[in-house]
């Protein structure tokens, strides 16, 4: 088996990205953590989120970034950062946000969420003009551990609409 690279993704990327993210939020919320997401809203906020067509436009965002690694032309995880999206009274679009970050189950322990993390903060730090966010499940204490050893503190709270269930989630700030 050849070693996993890290990469831009192409627009021809968006089918095999999009299925990467719909599964991972799958086992990672649904399986994993047991939200009770009513069946139509998660099948809206999946649709919404992760279809080819939903993907494909959000790989050609202006200011956005990507990353996908891969490995014997498997996508295994991806990183996904751009202007700053998170409902905070001090946030600017001018701000960078790291908006998804996903490693599928299989592919955990690899070191790739580190590896595609440190690319994000990289390219977050070079493209703001304030601080970084990410806003985090309340739930995802494993995801809160990591983002506080790279410096984010929680800077607030909102609801993450998922159809019409809504999570808490966590504003977590750096600088």
């Amino acid at each position: 088996m050849s070693d996993v690279v890290i990469r831009a993704p192409s627009p021809a990327d968006a089918e095999a990205l999009g299925a990467l993210g719909r599964q991972t939020f799958l086992d990672t919320f649904v399986t994993g953590f047991g939200i009770p997401y009513p069946e139509a809203d998660l099948a809206v906020f999946l649709d919404a989120s992760f279809s080819p067509e939903a993907t494909a436009a959000k790989l050609v965002e202006p200011g956005a970034a990507w990353w996908v690694a891969e490995r014997d032309g498997d996508l295994l995880a991806f990183a996904n950062a751009g202007p700053n999206t998170l409902p905070h009274p001090e946030a600017r679009p001018s701000h960078a946000e790291l908006r998804r970050l996903y490693v599928a189950t299989a592919a955990q322990g690899l070191g790739l969420g580190t590896r595609l993390l440190a690319l994000s903060l990289d390219w977050m730090e070079a493209n703001t003009d304030g601080p970084l966010w990410i806003g985090v499940w309340s739930g995802n204490l494993k995801a809160q551990r990591l983002y506080a050893a790279h410096g984010f503190v929680k800077a607030g709270e909102y609801q993450y609409p998922v159809g019409a269930w809504r999570d808490d989630e966590f504003i977590l700030r750096r600088g």
